[in-house]
């Protein structure tokens, strides 16, 4: 049965409770009830009152065991009899009547079905409207059960419930003076919003009614009559019901007040009842670079006159506390009482808090936080913050409650870490919903920075990090962050702080870079605090994100020298989720920017140190006789950044990922480790394939460290092709694959192509032709890593076929087998349908393969209407709104399509619709790359009937006239540095153009540069002048090739055979003529062209 959430607090719903005791038969007792239920007749007697009494009462206390037996619509049609038989104006039965519809919808979890949702609807609507205001909130609660999950099928009484005087807006405003009245109704309007996949969602006037209802509620003090647990129930009530809205109802935040106003009552209430800390926010927070607003409330001055009283209890307490070891894997999450390990506070203690709080200095194991090799804990000031600004968090225990007000206080602790773990869920809702570039705009808001010497830090989501006594609430700060993180490394690649600041302002280069130093102390801080499993794992996570977006190339040193040393102990971790986060954080840092001479000296470093761990669960370093034993050296932490070069040290990371993957494990799994196999001996499957990947990303980014080890690597994937599981084959195949490119490049050192444009080697027709045959079998695999691997060896693979084309040797292309080639055309065609990660290369494929295509395969009638498809397949990826990669691949194909000069390229049918593609592409893509790689093709055709007719030819010179002029016209900073490289390829198009064109052509060239000649002229001498910059797209680079390129163009111009009188040609020879010697003659105008404009 679908669960039904009903009570009011959030965000869980009820556990069912199990069984008292057996029961003989399920659902008899139900059954038996209902059946007395159904045989009554309405009757207003007293005795037919007390009666329906009494097997309510039964109703309510029958014992309904999960699994009870009773069906669905038994309850529903039971619920509905109950309804008819009590009037409205019975105000008792009416309450008891809505305690039953609360009680069985949610002990049962059912969820009413529309046959008897409209009339149970109808009857509790009326009931509110008619019965006395003390039983509107049994009524409420019902009614909130009866539209869980079927706020879909409530159509015709939204208006009603919603409308402008509907019974929830009145219920729920802040007027109503029953606080619990007014809980209720929220609560109902949460569930209203709460949307079922598949079904529709709330209408838009609807959500932006209840939107604005929550956020009102959220902006709003705390009444004086609404005591603090009631108070906590009605806030995450609205923090659900904007959570739904915006997951479910698909509900979008355009508008900056109202984004602003959202953030502003989440960051408010992600602080909600945290120990020693009360902010205040203003009512819209507005996006800036820079930090905004600090409104945390000052301390009291009485609150310091009574903790200065008693100072010999603060140093009595201090005295007390003594060093405590982190114990890893500690899950016990004791929200209620608060009674978790500390967390030290970030800084120098700019977070005040209240005096009442119990202080502690450094006995968190700090000595064990490595900080920079040198052991110097006063650079980053962590020795000061835990000397003096320590804190633990509040214990029931220690408090100066009596029992029965210590158990309130921990209820009371308990509801407050809900509405702050529903806030920061409402905030990961947001995040997911609003475009990456707005988020970034509030980035100060919620990121820790680091503050002038003497100001205290801002509230920040590390402050619930490492302060927080809820190892949930934590972890829920940590996934908020770890998202913000994620696809942020275009923000923060513009940090930059590798030389002192010193000036007068702070640039955001360096506000930037400071965020993020500050975000690796914070996370390291919190690390070595951490007690609960499943919070580490998520720091880890949070470290890996931050580690795979932060541009360390434009940073100090040593930042990830401290991330590497604080993360080798969790390799050795109890718990398997810890240890496999840690190999992804490895993994972050050799895969960002490799390589880089600190991770390279960081791999160099002995493996013997750093790794020790009594819990040990993973293999020894002890190696089979085919490893190399690790000579012994000084420990990780005495190894510093400056090491000398050259260094024949081991990588102990490589050692350590075979022995995970091929040995088998030391000691018996822990129960954590239920990621492997029953009886196994090896590691859990997901540490192996993290091990994995982490040789992949070390034979990536550090092939000449990797080689060492190729023997032992080749065991490795030998093994893992054997093995059953297809997740280590596939992992393994990856890993061989990157081995073999890495293999193929050092007979290229010089090569800097991309991974997918590596130049192939030259095979046989044997060879190639078994190869596109498995190929083309993975293409039809239903894994889609399998499917896009095999479309990048297809693209790999056809590119062979183009450089084989270019031996001397014909035997090559006229032994290729014609079958095979429409086969791959076929394939070529359906997985350009595929996926983006499958179409890219197919695209490249359908490229390649029309390239390569020979005279006597076009002349066949059984490639005519392949050849057909393949062309339409990639115009019509050129025109998709894909990801920019593979139309990029699109307009690179076509282009290698051109080239084959045996295609009827202007004379086909689908000659103009692939140039109408290209121009459209050229004139208005978004993405700079593209348009270069469109007017690229465009200028790829060798012959003036390749172009087709003339209104075709002057379309095409009429959108790259169009292009140029809208060369610098975008939103995207980023596109700007591409601008250059646009505006070369695009002149060389127009040049080329202007060199082929026949005497029909020229009346349009001379219209279009009597209207932009000043234009074209500045930008066709900016590029005689500079060379191509950015993409390369074979244009020439040398003045000399430039300025000979425009002399061919004025030379064709000479021999055209012009009809008498025809201007044109003269005109445009002028237009020619005055480039050259404005750019050679010194002495030249670069004014106006008199002999266009007054022609």
């Amino acid at each position: 049965m679908a669960a039904v959430q009903v009570v009011g607090s959030w965000p869980s719903v009820q556990p069912r409770e199990a069984p008292r005791e057996a029961i003989p038969e399920r659902g008899n007792g139900f059954r038996l009830l209902s059946a007395r239920l159904c045989a009554l007749r309405p009757d207003d007697s007293s005795s037919a009152r007390t009666e329906i009494h009494l097997l309510f009462d039964q109703l309510i206390s029958e014992n309904y065991s999960e699994g009870s037996g009773v069906a669905p619509e038994d309850v529903s049609a039971l619920l509905v009899q109950a309804c008819r038989l009590v009037p409205l104006n019975q105000n008792h039965l009416v309450s008891k009547v809505s305690q039953l519809i609360h009680h069985l919808l949610n002990r049962l979890q059912v969820i009413v079905d529309e046959q008897h949702l409209d009339f149970l609807l109808a009857y509790t609507i009326s009931a509110i409207h008619q019965c006395s205001s003390w039983t509107h909130r049994e009524i409420l609660q019902a009614l909130a059960a009866l539209v869980y999950c079927n706020g879909s099928k409530c159509q015709k009484y939204l208006p009603e419930l919603l409308g402008n005087t509907g019974l929830l807006m009145k219920l729920s405003d802040l007027a109503q003076s029953d606080p619990e009245v007014r809980r209720a109704a929220v609560h109902c309007m949460a569930n209203l919003c709460l949307s079922v996949p598949g079904q529709p969602y709330l209408e838009e006037p609807y959500q932006n009614v209840c939107f604005q209802a929550f956020l009102t509620i959220l902006q709003s003090p705390k009444s004086s009559d609404m005591d603090d647990i009631t108070f906590c129930m009605l806030l995450q009530n609205a923090l659900k019901g904007i959570q739904s809205l915006l997951n479910g109802g698909r509900m979008k935040l355009t508008q900056t007040d109202e984004l602003g106003a959202l953030l502003a009552v989440l960051k408010k209430f992600m602080f909600h009842g945290l120990p020693g800390l009360n902010i205040e926010m203003p009512t819209v927070l507005y996006p800036t670079p820079l930090p905004q607003y600090d409104g945390r409330t000052p301390i009291k001055p009485q609150q310091s006159e009574s903790s200065a009283s008693r100072p010999t209890l603060n140093k009595k307490k201090k005295s007390k506390v003594k060093p405590k070891k982190i114990q890893q894997g500690e899950e016990e999450e004791k929200e209620s009482s608060g009674e978790i390990e500390a967390a030290p506070v970030t800084g120098t203690g700019r977070v005040n808090l209240h005096e009442g709080n119990t202080w502690c200095p450094s006995s968190l194991g700090v000595q064990s936080l490595p900080l920079d090799g040198s052991g110097a804990a006063e650079k980053d000031g962590v020795s000061s913050s835990f000397s003096s600004s320590s804190w633990k968090r509040v214990s029931s225990s220690e408090s100066d409650f009596s029992d029965a007000e210590g158990g309130m206080q921990s209820k009371m602790r308990s509801y407050q870490a809900k509405v702050r773990q529903g806030a920061l869920v409402c905030f990961l809702s947001t995040i997911k919903s609003i475009e990456k570039k707005v988020l970034y705009g509030y980035w100060s808001a919620f990121i820790p920075d680091t503050p002038e010497l003497g100001s205290p830090q801002s509230v920040s989501l590390m402050t619930l990090t490492l302060k927080d006594p809820s190892p949930k609430t934590r972890a829920c700060a940590l996934q908020v962050l770890s998202a913000i993180l994620e696809g942020s490394k275009q923000f923060l690649s513009v940090a930059e702080d590798t030389s002192d600041h010193r000036r007068a302002f702070t640039p955001f280069s360096v506000m930037i870079a400071c965020s993020i130093r500050e975000l690796h102390r914070c996370l390291l801080l919190a690390l070595v605090a951490e007690s609960s499993s499943q919070t580490v794992t998520q720091i880890i996570k949070c470290l890996a994100n931050l580690v795979s977006n932060a541009p360390y190339d434009r940073l100090k040193l040593s930042l990830l020298t401290k991330v590497w040393n604080q993360i080798k102990p969790y390799i050795r971790h109890k718990d398997v989720n810890v240890r496999v986060s840690s190999l992804t954080l490895l993994g972050a840092i050799v895969s960002t920017h490799a390589p880089l001479p600190e991770v390279q000296l960081l791999l160099q470093q002995p493996c013997s140190s750093g790794l020790g761990n009594s819990n040990s669960a993973t293999p020894h370093l002890s190696p089979p006789d085919w490893w190399k034993k690790a000579p012994a050296g000084p420990s990780l932490e005495e190894t510093s950044v400056s090491s000398p070069k050259g260094s024949s040290e081991p990588c102990w990371l490589i050692r350590l990922c075979i022995s995970i993957v091929v040995l088998p494990k030391e000691d018996s799994c822990s129960g954590s480790d239920a990621g492997s196999a029953a009886g196994s001996t090896y590691e859990p499957s997901p540490m192996r394939l993290e091990a994995l990947q982490v040789l992949t990303l070390l034979a990536r980014g550090y092939f000449s460290m990797t080689q060492a080890y190729l023997m032992e690597l080749g065991e490795v994937i030998c093994k893992c092709m054997g093995e059953a599981d297809p997740s280590i084959q596939l992992h393994g195949a990856k890993l061989l694959e990157e081995l073999g490119t890495g293999l193929i490049q050092q007979y290229k050192p010089d090569s800097t192509a991309a991974p997918d444009q590596r130049a192939p080697v030259f095979l046989d027709v044997i060879f190639v032709a078994d190869a596109a045959n498995a190929i083309l079998m993975s293409l039809e695999d239903k894994s889609l890593n399998v499917r896009a691997k095999a479309a990048w060896s297809l693209g790999n693979l056809t590119d062979t076929l183009i450089v084989n084309m270019e031996t001397p040797d014909p035997s090559f292309q006229e032994e290729f087998s014609g079958l095979l080639l429409l086969k791959m055309l076929r394939s070529a065609i359906e997985a350009s349908k595929d996926k983006d990660k499958v179409k890219s290369n197919a695209v490249r494929a359908l490229g390649n393969l029309l390239h390569f295509l020979q005279p006597s395969h076009i002349e066949k009638p059984t490639f005519a209407e392949i050849i057909e498809e393949s062309i339409q397949a990639l115009i019509s990826t050129v025109l998709t709104e894909a990801a920019m990669k593979v139309r990029w691949n699109a307009c690179y194909a076509m282009g290698n399509v051109f080239k084959n000069p045996a295609l009827p390229l202007g004379t086909a049918p689908w000659t103009s619709q692939a140039y109408n593609a290209l121009t459209s592409v050229v004139t208005s893509c978004k993405n700079f790359k593209v348009r270069i790689r469109s007017a690229a093709a465009l200028s790829v055709p060798g012959k003036r009937e390749q172009y087709g007719s003339v209104d075709q030819y002057a379309r095409i010179w009429n959108a790259l006239v169009t292009a140029l002029q809208k060369s610098e016209d975008t939103i995207d900073f980023l596109e700007f540095k591409y601008c250059v490289s646009l505006r070369t390829q695009i002149c060389q198009a127009l040049i080329h153009l202007l060199s082929l064109a026949s005497a029909s052509d020229l009346p349009c060239m001379k219209e279009t540069l009597e209207l932009s000649g000043n234009m074209v002229q500045s930008y066709i001498l900016q590029f005689l002048k500079s060379g191509a910059e950015g993409d390369d797209t074979g244009a020439p680079h040398s003045p000399q090739e430039r300025d000979q390129m425009v002399r061919m163009a004025l030379k064709h111009m000479g021999s055209i055979q012009a009809p008498t009188g025809d201007t044109a040609r003269r005109a445009i020879m002028g237009f020619l003529e005055e480039i050259l010697a404005v750019c050679f003659d010194s002495s030249g105008s670069q004014g106006a062209l008199p002999g266009l404009t007054n022609q």
